[in-house]
């Protein structure tokens, strides 16, 4: 009998039968209604690299290790596994109402770690809170939804995280600058100018190294591109996964395959493999005319990596906020009030009129 994931982290509390969900910056589960708390196991071992070729001409694109719970957004297409009793059942990314009854049993490759949360939902309140209300010009509508907690959700998010060894040969320029004086004329005669010009000299040579978690997000970047702001964390407290740390969140199945994030993980390389080669050149500038970039012993991995999400729809458009769910850090694409800015700029133009007034 197939085993399937949403059956491994729902727990009881051992004092009184509730529930047990993750506490953020620790590593125990916390039961909410009498304060039971449980100590989560650590791994022994340390989490796995996986063989990419392995996968890639193996198993192939849909290979996968468990089974998972999923409910799929018609409107904005996330998948997410919710708990059984989770008490929102509305898409995080958009808010669309999600059916219970809808809920599929899909196969993904399990996650070999995460990063756990390390702030839990009232302090994301909190900061989510006081941002809104330091921005200029925001409706009062989001200032309100900054008020509501069941409209903010922590979501963990997939990611593949590759590691290779790289090496690359070259062709390229060197380019140095130095400077002349040039004389022109103007109306008052000639003067003279510095005028930077650059000597340019063949470079070739080779560079090489190790790469180590090249990170891609493995949710559609059209409709979810967390913020730069946001999407760093510390990967080096990644904890080898265990479902536990699930508990009492949203987590989002992968829409990208691996082997479309292998892709896009060779360009990030390929950025990486011309920085090395630029500082291998040298000078103040460079040409780098063509490389041959040969990547080997690649690794991957599946990982979890937590933020706490609010949806807000403003004059039909939806806007979502991010919050990092270890650092702290937030950042979104905000509405502005029409009629705020319309005030203001009216009030502005009314001190301008009465000042002219009594200027005469």
């Amino acid at each position: 009998m197939e085993e399937t994931f949403s059956s491994e982290h729902k727990k009881g509390c051992a004092n009184c039968g509730a529930e047990l969900k993750f506490k953020p910056g620790s590593h125990q589960l916390k039961c909410e209604y009498c304060g039971y708390e449980e100590f989560i196991e650590q791994a022994k071992t340390s989490f796995e690299e996986l063989e990419l070729e392995h996968y890639l001409k193996v198993v192939g694109d849909n290979a996968y290790t468990e089974t998972i719970d999923l409910l799929h957004c018609k409107n904005c297409g996330a998948n997410q596994h919710v708990e059984e009793n989770y008490k929102s059942l509305a898409c995080v990314y958009c808010s669309e109402p999600l059916i219970r009854e809808d809920i599929q049993k899909e196969g993904w490759i399990l996650p070999g770690a995460l990063v756990p949360f390390q702030i839990d939902a009232k302090k994301a309140k909190q900061i989510f809170k006081n941002w809104v209300n330091s921005l200029w010009f925001a409706p009062d509508n989001l200032k309100k939804a900054a008020l509501d907690a069941e409209g903010l959700h922590g979501l963990y998010v997939p990611y593949w995280t590759f590691d290779t060894n790289l090496f690359a040969n070259y062709q390229g320029q060197r380019g140095d600058y130095y400077y002349v004086t040039e004389t022109y004329r103007t109306k008052n005669g000639t003067q003279t100018r510095q005028v930077r010009k650059t000597k340019w000299r063949n470079a070739s040579g080779s560079v090489d190294g190790f790469i180590d978690d090249i990170l891609i997000n493995a949710s559609e970047k059209k409709r979810r591109d967390i913020p730069s702001k946001v999407a760093f964390w510390n990967l080096k407290e990644m904890v080898v996964f265990n479902s536990k740390y699930l508990s009492g969140f949203v987590t989002e199945k992968y829409t990208i395959s691996l082997k479309d994030g292998h892709h896009q993980s060779f360009q990030e390389a390929k950025n990486i493999a011309y920085n090395w080669i630029r500082k291998d050149i040298g000078g103040d500038t460079q040409r780098i005319d063509n490389t041959n970039i040969k990547l080997s012993d690649e690794t991957f991995k599946h990982i979890l990596l937590p933020v706490f999400i609010s949806a807000y729809i403003f004059n039909g458009k939806n806007y979502n906020f991010y919050i990092n769910g270890q650092t702290g850090s937030i950042s979104g694409v905000r509405p502005y009030s029409f009629w705020k800015i319309f005030f203001l700029v009216l009030f502005i133009v009314l001190i301008i009129v009465v000042f002219a007034i009594f200027a005469k």
